[in-house]
């Protein structure tokens, strides 16, 4: 029965397809001719109305009578017309109408970006009513500037605001557009008084270069002839004297106007000139698309969908650190008295409680070796009658040794506190994940971006499905669908189906493949090779748009800087999971562990990263190459110390108490958290609310992969030959090379095309069959043995 509404409902679907107002070039000529036109008709009917609207008054009444001649030169259409939009409507400023009718016919018949259209008719509507108010303003009693909208507008605003409030909201409306329009601002005006200011000091100091020099010289002149009636008075004095007085006055004269000549010269302003920097014409383009669009946004496809809420995740009554001050006491005094019968004396004891272990720092005396302490692991264990306990000799960054001891009554961890918290909230992080709480009771994010791979081990029923949970539900709650692909692995079939759901709005799978969820081994082993495919393709665009990483590479594509007909798009992280690594390691074997180890190597800048999970933590399954890419580990409960140094170099996982309780370690100190607890029915919640949200067409189609063994049964068919085929022969044969990627390089093919070549020359007996990683063997020595081949196969 389901089977058959689905059906129903893919026949119901094209019932609501949105209609399409696409014009032919055709219509495209015939419509912006008429628009230019009647644009044309307007401006002619406009512009006769201030010569014959007067005379043609009496005539509007009788417009539908034949016998009633007007003077207009468009006649009674245009006498019509003009009297409503100037007389009636907003006066003089009507004329802009004809300007953006006449505009749009242009826009039209260009096939031009309708977008810069609207935002012409947009603003030309403002201007319109904002001149048809400034002139009812200022010539009220003349209809035709402002036209009766005009009129009416200042009156009512008149009565409630006067004239004076008339005028700043005039100004106000200008600056406005302005601002809005032009991108003015204070700085802008501020530098529009400068130059103003600037010019007129210029004059100022012209003037000043003119006049000031001729009353120099008059105040000179005055001076001389005041000093030649001193010298006739002083008769008396020597003929010496009078020299030396005479001397004197010069000196002092002299003196003065040199004081006095530096107040006369104007101050000489230096003007500091800024060179900016110079742009190169794709970022002018680029940064005039984000003008005109904005920066590009790759959630617009999926504009209204909604991130799930936290009411999808369950609160329980138990959550909160609850202090039991009796387990306290009696947990540090049976420490202080187990150290005490081996003679170990305590300085100090601190106690920090988490949700379900608590960590006790004690200071020992001075001269207790630590390796002492950190023997008597089992017999602390022993006296707590405890299960775990984990001594961490020294804490790093402390001078204290700590002993984690797990409480007597634990409390959940639950989703929805660790992904309320502010934390994880408020985190910037490429791809933040919450993983639970660490043993001071905060919350733990990390950025899956800068692990950049995360293994994750444990025995049986410990908690890695439900961790594996806990970082899918993070990764739902913080990112889009348009930023983020899970390729999701599930060998037993069971653990991660729920999210099917969300095929197409989070997973990723190849073209040919039914389920998103991949449980198949062949199909797994396609999958990390078209993940490799895909890694190469991303490198190659990051490779032609300059940049070294993912991050680089979408900040540029959304700033408009990279030409999507040139291939580019905008790149979203893949997370590949994999459930249960073990089960394909013993299937596949190498053809598993080369693409996730080549994966694990070179994906990292290109947003591609690894989560592997396995429950059998032996050297066989994590080899070396592996433990060396993967930094980020996780290690719930193990059953030997052996497993543990395998997952995390240490021990420390064979003391953990089970239930979610886990390591973490990312190269350096090794972090205990209690994982945050998400059920089966919180995530079958979560993937219900996403699912029921509008999705793509269908799920993020990674490269197809096809193996090379299975070019031997092609046909060898002429006719169905790729155009490229001699081309690619010759290639082939100069460089006695057989191999896809020699092709894909020389020319530029993508994976799936220069396969599909290879298959064919194999067909045509000009290359050898499969043999491994080896190239194939080319059996034509050269090109004249190739076109002998050819020819004959044409005869």
């Amino acid at each position: 029965m389901a089977k058959k509404k689905t059906k129903i409902k893919t026949k119901k679907k094209p019932k609501f397809k949105a209609p399409s107002f696409k014009l032919s070039n055709q219509q495209k000529l015939v419509f912006g001719s008429l628009l230019i036109i009647l644009g044309l008709l307007l401006f002619i009917a406009f512009l006769s109305f201030f010569f014959t609207g007067k005379a043609d008054q009496s005539t509007l009444s009788e417009f539908t009578s034949r016998n009633v001649e007007t003077q207009n030169w468009l006649s009674k259409s245009g006498a019509w017309l003009s009297d409503f939009f100037i007389q009636r409507g907003f006066g003089v400023a009507s004329f802009i109408f004809s300007g953006l009718i006449f505009l749009s016919g242009v826009y039209v018949l260009l096939n031009l970006k309708k977008s810069k259209l609207r935002k012409h008719w947009f603003w030309g509507t403002c201007i319109v009513i904002w001149l048809s108010i400034l002139f009812g303003f200022f010539a009220h009693k003349n209809d035709l500037l402002g036209g009766t909208i005009g009129f009416e507008i200042n009156s009512f605003l008149q009565d409630y605001i006067g004239k004076i409030g008339v005028i700043l909201l005039l100004v106000f409306g200008l600056i406005t557009y302005l601002a809005t329009r032009f991108k003015m601002t204070v700085e802008s005006f501020r530098k529009v008084f400068k130059k103003a200011k600037k010019e007129l000091s210029e004059e100022i100091e012209d003037f000043k270069e003119e006049f000031i020099p001729l009353d120099n010289d008059l105040t000179a002149e005055a001076e001389e002839i005041k000093s030649a009636l001193e010298m006739s008075l002083e008769n008396t004095a020597t003929t010496t004297n009078n020299t030396s007085a005479t001397n004197n006055e010069e000196k002092d004269f002299k003196v003065e106007v040199s004081k006095k000549e530096p107040e006369l010269e104007p101050a000489v302003e230096m003007e500091v000139e800024q060179v900016a920097e110079e742009i190169s014409e794709t970022d002018n383009l680029a940064n005039k698309l984000v003008e005109d669009f904005g920066q590009f946004d790759p959630t617009l496809e999926l504009g209204k969908y909604q991130f799930p809420t936290l009411d999808l995740l369950k609160k329980y009554d138990t959550e909160g650190i609850t202090i039991n001050q009796e387990e306290l006491e009696e947990n540090k005094n049976r420490i202080v008295e187990t150290l005490n019968n081996y003679k170990i004396g305590i300085a100090s004891i601190k106690a920090t409680i988490g949700p379900t272990v608590t960590l006790y720092e004690i200071v020992p005396e001075a001269g207790v070796r630590i390796s002492k302490i950190k023997n008597l692991e089992d017999d602390i264990a022993l006296s707590l009658s405890a299960l775990g306990i984990r001594i961490i000799a020294p804490i790093p960054g402390k001078g204290t040794i700590g002993i984690e001891v797990p409480n007597k009554n634990s409390t959940i961890v639950s989703m929805r506190s660790v992904i309320a918290s502010q934390k994880f909230q408020k985190s910037e992080m490429q791809l933040p994940i919450a993983f639970g709480k660490t043993i001071s009771n905060e919350t733990f994010v990390v950025d899956l971006a800068k692990m950049p791979h995360m293994l994750m081990a444990g025995a049986t029923g410990q908690g890695k499905s439900v961790g594996l949970n806990a970082v899918l539900t993070s990764l739902l709650y913080k990112k889009h669908p348009a930023e983020v692909k899970f390729v999701l692995v599930d060998p037993k079939k069971v653990e991660l189906t729920l999210f099917n759901k969300i095929e197409r709005h989070y997973l990723a799978k190849l073209p040919d493949s039914e389920d998103a969820i991949i449980t198949d081994n062949t199909k797994v082993i396609n999958t990390l090779n078209s993940l490799c495919i895909e890694m190469d393709n991303r490198y190659e665009l990051l490779k032609n748009a300059l940049c070294r990483n993912i991050a680089e590479y979408n900040a540029k594509f959304k700033a408009r800087k990279l030409n999507p007909n040139d291939g580019h798009q905008f790149l979203p992280y893949i997370v590949l999971v994999v459930d249960e690594f073990a089960d394909l390691i013993m299937t596949a074997g190498k053809e598993v562990e080369t693409p996730i180890a080549r994966l694990a190597q070179l994906a990292r800048a290109i947003g591609i990263h690894l989560i592997i999970a396995t429950q059998r933590p032996s050297v066989n399954v994590i080899t070396g190459i592996i433990k060396a890419n993967f930094p980020a580990r996780i290690a719930f409960r193990v059953t030997s110390k052996i497993d543990s140094r395998t997952i995390l170099d240490n021990s420390g996982a064979d003391q953990l108490i089970g239930r979610g309780d886990m390591l973490y370690t990312q190269g350096n100190e090794v972090v205990r958290i209690q994982c945050a607890f998400v059920d089966t029915p919180e995530v079958e919640k979560i993937v219900d609310f996403i699912g029921a949200q509008k999705a793509y067409p269908d799920a993020h189609l990674l490269p197809e992969y096809v193996g090379e063994e299975s070019g031997t049964s092609l046909d060898n068919n002429i006719e169905d030959r790729d155009k490229l085929f001699r081309e690619a022969a010759e290639i082939i044969v100069t460089a006695q090379q057989g191999s896809a990627s020699l092709l894909q390089r020389k020319l530029k093919l993508g994976y799936n095309r220069a396969g599909r070549l290879i298959d064919q020359l194999e067909a045509a007996g000009i290359v050898g069959g499969f043999e491994g990683s080896k190239a194939r063997q080319v059996l034509v020595p050269d090109l004249v043995a190739l076109d002998q081949l050819l020819s004959n196969e044409s005869l």
